[in-house]
């Protein structure tokens, strides 16, 4: 007898709502992103973005969000660089209303997912000082039964792609992170964003994905130190618990 999902988590990403560095068409194109969700059988039990909401921080960029968003189950977000903590927390209720890093943990039934906060205010890369790997030790011990999917938007990855790594997290950070989560089997999986680009990778024997842009693709070149973007069709990420196991799929935009 086939297995059915007992949780389905829709993840999309770096939506830029606003953007027009490439064209001006992030509003449709997210609207697109959720109408492909809204296809999926059955319905995804919630939804993270994993930051890059929008472009400018707007108030008015938010608010455009959350209206297209609306048809779609319940919502747990985080910044990414173009992000402004105090706006997220106004419109979505996430921590972080005094500027501090928007960082939290709720429990999804099947699932526990625990999300960081990567981002330098008014810097493109990221990091992950000791005081978050602090507290994400600390929440990660609370529950070392509970399977568990850690997000956040810089990847902690080495791509190989000059203009990437320029932008994600330092070194000795991603080190550092990776030193917490072997500590705590019950991570299976980091989801992230930030590099417009399907991609996975490890750290600390973990599975890391990377979703792709619900705006514009990144092309990796692995000999420029410029981004190489491409309208390749956008996409979003799948993450299903199945028979105690968390699979994950990239699904391209209908």
């Amino acid at each position: 007898m086939t297995s059915r999902p007992s949780f389905l988590l829709a993840q999309l990403s770096d939506p830029h709502i606003g953007a027009d560095w490439f064209d001006d068409q992030s509003v449709p194109r997210l609207a697109a992103a959720v109408e492909s969700v809204r296809s999926v059988r059955p319905q995804p039990d919630a939804v993270l973005m994993t930051g890059d909401i929008a472009d400018h921080a707007t108030d008015g960029e938010y608010r455009q969000v959350q209206e297209l968003l609306g048809p779609l189950g319940p919502l747990h977000v985080l910044p990414g660089n173009h992000d402004d903590r105090s706006a997220l927390h106004r419109h979505f209720g996430v921590p972080g209303g005094d500027g501090e890093p928007v960082r939290y943990s709720v429990d999804l039934g099947p699932m526990r997912l625990v999300a960081l906060d990567t981002t330098i205010p008014g810097e493109d890369a990221g990091a992950l000082g000791d005081d978050q790997r602090e507290w994400l030790d600390a929440e990660l011990a609370a529950a070392p039964e509970q399977l568990t999917l850690l997000a956040m938007h810089h990847p902690p990855l080495v791509t190989g792609v000059p203009a990437w790594d320029q932008l994600g997290l330092a070194a000795s950070d991603r080190r550092a992170l990776g030193e917490v989560i072997e500590r705590h089997e019950q991570v299976r999986r980091l989801a992230c964003g930030h590099f417009h680009r399907t991609m996975s990778g490890e750290l600390a024997g973990r599975s890391v994905i990377v979703a792709p842009s619900t705006y514009v693709q990144m092309r990796p070149n692995f000999l420029s130190d410029e981004l190489d973007l491409t309208a390749e069709p956008a996409g979003f990420a799948l993450h299903a618990i199945v028979d105690g196991e968390l699979i994950s799929y990239v699904q391209a935009v209908d």
